[in-house]
């Protein structure tokens, strides 16, 4: 695709995207369109699942996963440790603090992309760092992780490890039979994101009315 196409493309989708998008009438943005377009080009905001996988097994403490699906959804199915905080509310002063903090690593996650990518671009609108997308939704993370698909017979030793990856990860996550798993270790090829970045927090004015 050329370039000018491929921009064209990038543009489109995110005027649909930002049309989707609940009214922001609580706080003002911090980045222009064209710095929010930078960003999204560059792809970083995507967080693969087999690293969401590996830090789920791990108990890893540095992240929090975001379902912005609907409550219903988010009774019939979540990843664990997962939250609901709908993308309707994602504006709500009752989520600053979760969103806009410097302890842990928000990973947000729908059914594909488009929700969770929506949520993630309203924060990072806003200023906020430490949020990411899960690559794919659940979609992917049901082809990948909990139902990976052996490689063929002519394979890599990097795939090798990655299917035996997914298909401990797979166990341990409820796909398989968690009782003959063995230990799953992270496949060579995950690439760790950026440590969380503190956010300072502003004081509150005392006084006033």
């Amino acid at each position: 695709m050329k370039p000018l196409h491929y921009l064209t493309l990038v543009l489109v989708i995110l005027a649909l995207i930002i049309a989707l998008v609940p009214q922001n009438t609580t706080r003002p943005y911090k980045l222009t369109a064209e710095q929010l377009l930078a960003e999204i080009r560059t792809g970083t905001q995507f967080v693969s699942p087999d690293e969401v996988a590996d830090k789920i097994v791990q108990k890893d403490p540095s992240i929090q996963l975001i379902d912005v699906r609907n409550p219903r959804e988010f009774d019939m199915f979540s990843l664990q440790g997962a939250i609901n905080i709908p993308l309707q509310d994602i504006l709500s002063e009752n989520n600053f603090d979760i969103l806009n903090q410097g302890t842990k690593m928000n990973i947000f996650y729908s059914n594909g992309s488009t929700e969770a990518n929506e949520a993630w671009m309203l924060t990072r609108q806003l200023g906020y760092q430490n949020n990411y997308v899960l690559q794919g939704g659940l979609n992917y993370w049901m082809e990948t992780i909990l139902n990976p698909l052996k490689p063929e017979s002519i394979i890599s030793n990097d795939e090798i490890a990655r299917y035996d990856f997914r298909k401990a990860a797979s166990m341990a996550l409820g796909g398989g039979d968690a009782s003959s798993m063995a230990p799953a270790s992270s496949p060579a090829s995950a690439t760790p994101k950026p440590g969380v970045v503190p956010v300072k927090k502003k004081k509150k004015a005392s006084g006033g009315c």
